[in-house]
């Protein structure tokens, strides 16, 4: 099980160069993309003038080993209460991830909320995979990075391949662990860029999973 403040940490270099050591706990077919990202937001919340990330896009260029990553961190806009930021995420000469950043200070707006939460079960009404898969028959996390989750899917499909195509919709409650919240803002929305990652293929592929699956198809890009 990683640790999700003390994985993403950078060390500062000066000029806006840092470093990481990309952890193994994050596995799935090599470092997870939104950790990578989050790596990047890290280094983007060191640099930054200001204390809250309001928003991250990146291109993924190639796939790490878990190993150490040099960044870069460069601004591209700076104002008032407001900073845009470039990040390049390289190991040795290969470029792994390029990323753009907005962050804010405190500024007044428009605020509203008119979200509707899905008509699910509570976490508390449901089981997690651990309680739902005996390790004894086989199952368990089919990757390291699921171990930094708990995770309670909202319709356990038991019998697997399935019968039938399924809804291209993956509905999990997450919580990350050892620590599910951070009071950094830069480290709490890693949070999010992790898990707005990792479910497009699970959603995606639940429609393709009848006969052979003949494609895995990684994240090209994040934005959040």
């Amino acid at each position: 099980m990683g640790d999700l403040e003390a994985d993403t940490a950078v060390e500062a270099e000066g000029d806006g160069r840092y470093r990481a050591r990309l952890s193994a706990e994050w596995e799935i077919w090599g470092p997870m993309g939104g950790y990578v990202a989050s790596v990047a937001l890290r280094a983007a919340g060191a640099e930054s003038r200001f204390h809250r990330p309001a928003s991250f896009f990146c291109h993924y260029l190639g796939v790490a080993g878990f190993d150490e990553v040099q960044l870069t961190v460069s601004p591209l806009r700076q104002a008032r209460t407001a900073e845009s930021q470039r990040v390049v995420l390289t190991q040795g000469d290969r470029p792994i991830l390029e990323a753009t950043v907005w962050s804010i200070g405190d500024v007044e707006g428009l605020e509203h909320d008119v979200t509707v939460p899905p008509a699910v079960p509570g976490p508390a009404d449901l089981l997690s995979m651990a309680e739902l898969i005996d390790p004894e028959e086989g199952g368990g996390p089919p990757f390291p990075f699921w171990n930094n989750l708990e995770s309670k899917p909202v319709a356990f499909q038991r019998e697997w391949p399935p019968p039938e195509p399924l809804p291209p919709v993956w509905q999990n409650w997450c919580r990350f662990t050892p620590t599910a919240t951070f009071t950094d803002p830069w480290v709490d929305a890693c949070r999010a860029l992790i898990l707005v990652d990792v479910q497009s293929w699970p959603s995606a592929s639940r429609q393709h999973v009848t006969g052979e699956l003949r494609f895995i198809a990684p994240s090209l890009d994040l934005y959040v």
